[in-house]
């Protein structure tokens, strides 16, 4: 029989939707083959990244896990990658993830005064009809994951995308 507290715990863990089996990758991506990835031993990019968000998956590829924070969009890891998968060259590039909220377990879609995820939307991209009614602007969001740790009913939830 599971606890309270464990019941309490799932609610905190993070939506992540993987339906189309596509990882969301660090930003500045050069091109599309992470692959290269795999054959850099020292992992740069993971030590680097003061908000603790680059993981290594077991096929030794990154991946940004917003589950405690998002992204600050530094540069840091870019100017550290010793493949060149990641560049600073062409400016600041979005992250490959879509960000949806989910109306149902909103709470301020649910007549509570909420602003959890608004408040480190650093673009304004998340839009409120009054006090309620949230919705992410996708041309103003740039994918930094600062909303989905924020949000204390998890209704916050990504879909990766594929790499332009």
């Amino acid at each position: 029989m599971a606890s309270r507290r464990d019941f309490f715990k799932k609610l905190a863990e993070p939506v992540i939707k993987d339906e189309q089996n596509l990882v969301v990758r660090p930003p500045y991506a050069k091109g599309i083959d992470f692959s290269v990835c795999s054959t850099c031993e020292d992992k740069l990019c993971v030590s680097v990244c003061y908000e603790k968000i680059i993981k290594i998956a077991e096929d030794g590829l990154p991946f940004l896990d917003f589950s405690k924070s998002g992204c600050t969009f530094c540069e840091d890891c870019a100017k550290v990658c010793e493949k060149e998968v990641l560049s600073l060259e062409g400016g600041k590039e979005l992250i490959n993830a879509k960000f949806t909220i989910s109306f149902e377990s909103c709470m301020a879609h649910n007549s509570t005064i909420c602003f959890s995820c608004k408040e480190p939307c650093l673009e304004d991209a998340i839009l409120f009809n009054g006090m309620f009614n949230p919705v992410i602007d996708n041309d103003k969001c740039t994918g930094c994951g600062f909303c989905l740790s924020r949000c204390p009913t998890n209704a916050i939830s990504y879909l990766a995308t594929q790499l332009p």
